[in-house]
């Protein structure tokens, strides 16, 4: 005979699964296409969409200009041989993250605003997503800027159904033209006018439905974060000649220019995804003091008799006492200070604030399979 407590942890059980089935299939939430769910945000079914696929339920026709695509940051050449699926958050301020050619939008912002004003409903579903009224729609188009995606980018996007945006998970293909908001946040996909936000990254296994494209890797898919401030410009890699541009946000390319003071990296080095080596990373600093000792008191705690002089350079014969530490891979790499204080010199100066870069990578794991 069953003790009663496992016959209350069956019934809550039985209750939790009745619940999240009521939740899946209530309504439009439960809509299914061919290609995907389009009426949740779960993150367990994520759609696969390439660059000109306009997926379940556009808001309207592509917006899109044709432009040359800038290629993916650190994209593999052959299949990946790992299904292991990882998201990387990566803020949206990152230079390099987004591309376009000079002096052209990537989408023809003034035709998207006509097509949303033409359908009033399609409008106030767009609208209720980002966020804003009906009649805001013209200067919030306005507001955002036209680049294009350099890597595989996971986000929640809204196609349009019966009257309303239904929400769903995706991972839109680098090369996408989006419109991104002052914080580098993809607002709108051109090739369909759905409104974008953020990610719904799932623990677990994650069904990947839809198109793969050659070079998709399940492993290098970044989720865009705010950047901390926002911004008056983005920095963007020229698909033309894989240069800097510096775009005025909520611009269309009139005003692109050469950055007066560009990244210290090359546009096309691996950012979202460093490794020891790459020329992402920046030089570590001199551990020696580049002016005269200070006057005053230099000596440490200790013995009164340094003895010999020691080098000051960092390749001398006497090595610190402990190893030099690294932060992890994923951070560019900024070699500390040596932990050994030398007499006669006065303090170390402070470390230089490490460069920005993404945090620690968010993997799901492959414990919880997909229930289709």
């Amino acid at each position: 005979m069953r003790s009663p407590r496992r016959i209350r942890r069956t019934a809550l059980a039985a209750l939790s699964a009745g619940v999240l089935f009521a939740v899946a299939g209530c309504g439009d939430g439960g809509d299914r296409t061919a290609k995907g769910t389009t009426g949740t945000a779960e993150a367990k079914d994520v759609l696969l969409q390439p660059l000109a696929s306009p997926g379940p339920g556009p808001f309207t026709e592509s917006t899109a200009r044709e432009t040359a695509s800038p290629s993916a940051t650190g994209a593999p050449d052959t299949e990946p041989t790992s299904a292991t699926r990882t998201v990387h958050p990566v803020s949206g301020a990152v230079p390099g993250l987004y591309g376009g050619t000079r002096s052209v939008a990537a989408c023809d912002v003034e035709r998207q605003t006509a097509l949303l004003a033409d359908d009033e409903d399609k409008a106030r579903a767009f609208a209720d997503v980002s966020g804003i009224e009906a009649v805001q729609i013209p200067g919030y188009l306005k507001s955002l800027t036209p680049v294009v995606l350099r890597a595989d980018a996971q986000v929640t996007n809204h196609g349009y159904s019966a009257d309303s945006a239904t929400a769903f998970q995706a991972v839109l293909q680098a090369g996408t033209a989006v419109l991104v908001d002052s914080r580098g946040m993809p607002r709108v996909r051109c090739a369909c006018g759905n409104p974008l936000g953020p990610p719904v990254v799932a623990d677990g296994k994650v069904a990947h439905r839809g198109e793969r494209w050659p070079g998709y890797d399940p492993a290098r898919i970044v989720a865009v974060e705010p950047g901390v401030k926002a911004a008056t410009s983005l920095i963007i890699v020229n698909a033309d000649d894989n240069t800097w541009i510096e775009r005025v946000v909520g611009d269309s390319g009139g005003r692109d220019r050469t950055p007066d003071d560009p990244p210290p990296f090359e546009p096309d080095a691996d950012l979202l995804f460093p490794s020891p080596g790459r020329p992402s990373e920046s030089a570590p600093p001199d551990p020696t003091p580049s002016g005269p000792a200070p006057s005053g008191p230099a000596e440490p705690e200790g013995p009164t008799d340094p003895g010999p002089a020691e080098p000051s350079d960092d390749f001398g014969d006497t090595p610190p006492e402990g190893p030099w530490e690294y932060e992890e891979e994923g951070v560019p790499d900024v070699a500390p200070e040596p932990t050994q204080v030398f007499p006669a010199e006065p303090d170390e100066p402070a470390e230089p604030d490490e460069p920005a870069g993404p945090d620690e990578p968010m993997e799901a794991g492959l414990d919880d399979v997909f229930a289709g």
